[in-house]
């Protein structure tokens, strides 16, 4: 998928301007970007594998 055709939005898990991820979800998974690199694009998970890491996140495992 194209990064044009995703709508990205700053990550809750952000912590500062300088540390920012940005996050697009999309049918069947999620993408991932670094706010300061758009132009190296993005990574594409699939939905269990996002929820996933967002459990282990939410969890402090990360």
């Amino acid at each position: 998928m194209h990064s044009s055709d995703l709508n990205f939005r700053k990550s809750s898990y952000s912590s500062t301007n300088r540390d920012c991820v940005e996050v697009a979800d999309f049918v069947g998974g999620a993408a991932v970007r670094d706010t300061q690199n758009r132009t190296l694009g993005h990574l594409e998970f699939p939905t269990t594998e996002w929820r996933a890491f967002l459990e282990e996140v939410r969890c402090g495992d990360l």
